[in-house]
This record gives structure tokens, sequence and C-alpha cells, in this order.
């Protein structure tokens, strides 16, 4: 039986990757529902002619509710406000979720929390498995060079990016935090301006860069008297980003309620 699989903000750039990764994916998985917000121009295009596929006979539809019988996981990667409505839909009918989207308040982090009681979510600020691997070297390196060194997370990314630092990088920076034994909250610098005097070897330093195509660029340093370390992700598509969400997709298909991320379907949590 394949999985039926839906997804929110299907004309957008990451939507449309989506629908191409899913139609790469092969047998098992199945695009059964493409959803845009209900003034979008798009609304009855075909999604796979909207992804470059050629027609795949689902159009693009301004209402999830009413196709949310006819999928088994939904992939959003919007922003917080729709994801949330899309996960009041999701949990009245038992659909499994995987959230691309960042920028979540505490307040909407415990709605999230709150339905995954009931459905199984993969909530994660990366979904590509080079970055999932990134988290635990950074974890391994944090743990070795421990205080002995200053640490600064500098990530970039396309204009068009609404939200700063992003997810990845906060991510990475709470990985090193945590392996510290520090309160990223109390720790991060996220910008510095003027006379900042000297640098603090707790704090963990955040430098965001906004310009051009940038897919997304994350490096974090580890900088120490004589040498430093750098562990680098560069992501050059989406699809890498896609593939991911996909395989959390089909992961996530008969799963156990529960809040999961990158590193549960990937099976790196066995490793630490």
């Amino acid at each position: 039986m394949s999985v039926r699989i839906g997804i929110t903000g299907a004309a957008g750039r990451m939507g449309r990757t989506l629908v191409e990764a899913i139609a790469l994916a092969g047998d098992g998985l199945e695009l059964t529902a493409a959803v845009e917000q209900p003034a979008s121009s798009f609304l009855g295009a075909d999604s796979g002619e909207l992804a470059g596929q050629g027609r795949n006979g689902v159009p693009v539809v301004g209402d999830l509710a009413a196709v949310i019988d006819q999928i088994d996981v939904l992939i959003d990667f919007t922003v917080p406000a729709a994801t949330l409505d899309n996960i009041a839909t999701c949990a009245g009918h038992k659909v499994a979720m995987v959230i691309g989207t960042t920028g979540f308040t505490p307040a909407q982090q415990q709605v999230i929390d709150q339905a995954a009681s009931g459905i199984a979510i993969c909530k994660a600020s990366n979904f590509s498995t080079g970055v999932n691997l990134c988290f635990q070297l950074l974890d391994m390196a944090a743990r070795v060079l421990g205080d002995e060194v200053d640490i600064e997370v500098y990530e970039a990314h396309h204009r068009h990016k609404i939200d700063a630092p992003s997810g990845t990088a906060l991510s990475m920076g709470q990985v090193v935090a945590s392996a510290l034994g520090r309160d990223l909250d109390k720790v991060a610098v996220y910008g510095r301006e003027g006379q900042t005097g000297a640098r603090s070897r707790e704090t963990i330093g955040f430098a965001t860069v906004r310009a051009g195509d940038i897919v997304g660029d994350h490096t974090v340093t580890f900088a120490a008297d004589g040498e430093r370390v750098e562990i680098t992700h560069k992501a050059s598509s989406r699809m890498s980003f896609a593939r991911g969400a996909v395989r959390a997709a089909n992961w996530l298909a008969g799963t156990a309620p529960g809040l999961y991320d990158m590193q549960d379907v990937l099976g790196l949590k066995k490793l630490g």
C-alpha cells in the first residue's frame, strides 16, 4: 500500500521541489494533495506541471480540509501561523505531519507538543542528511574541545528567507550548548557593533547573511589559540531538504503518536 502524501505551499519553491522529490521516490509513495493559500493564483493548476514534472493529475487546492481524507502524511514548509492551522486540521483527522517550518515562538511550540500526543509529527529545522550528520559531529567536537575554544555559528541564505538566524543555525548552537552544559538563551550573541569589549569564552556567537539565491550555508567554528576546527555544510539545491522530508513522511506512516526529528528518522540517536 502506498503512503499518500499531501504538500502545503505546493506552488512555492520548496513545494515544487517536494512534488518533484515524491515523483522521483518511486513506488510506495504517492502525492495525493497539493495545497496553497486560498488567494493563490495557482489554484486549479496541475502540481506536476508547476514542478516541471509533467501532469500528475493532482490540482492545487486552497483548502486543506477539503482533501485531508485523501492523505496519510502532510508535509508542511510554510510559515508558523499557517502551520498551526494545518496542525489543528491534521490532529482532528489523525493525519501525521512533517514540519519544516521554522521561527515558532515558545507558545506555538507548545501547540505542536500538545498535538504530538495524538498524531505522529516529525519536526526538524533541517531535513538534509548531511546537516543531521553535522549535528552529531558538532556534539562530538564540543565535548572534546570543551571550554578551551571560542564558538561561532555562521549562516547564509537567500534574500527571501524571513527568519534569522536560521532554524538550522539555532539547532547547531543548541547542540553545542547542550554538549557543554550551557543555556543557549543566556549565552547566545546575535550581533556585534561598536565597542563590545573582549569576547567571553562562554558565549556562542551567530552571524547571519541574506543575499541572492544562496540555498543554505552553515559553518560552526571552534577557535583556540593556534588552531581552529570548522564544521561546514553547504546546500546547493533544495532537493537535499526535500528528499529528507519525503523520507521522513515515509518513516512516519504507521508510527505511533509523538514528536520526532530527523535524527530519529536516520537512526542517528543510536550513535550518541
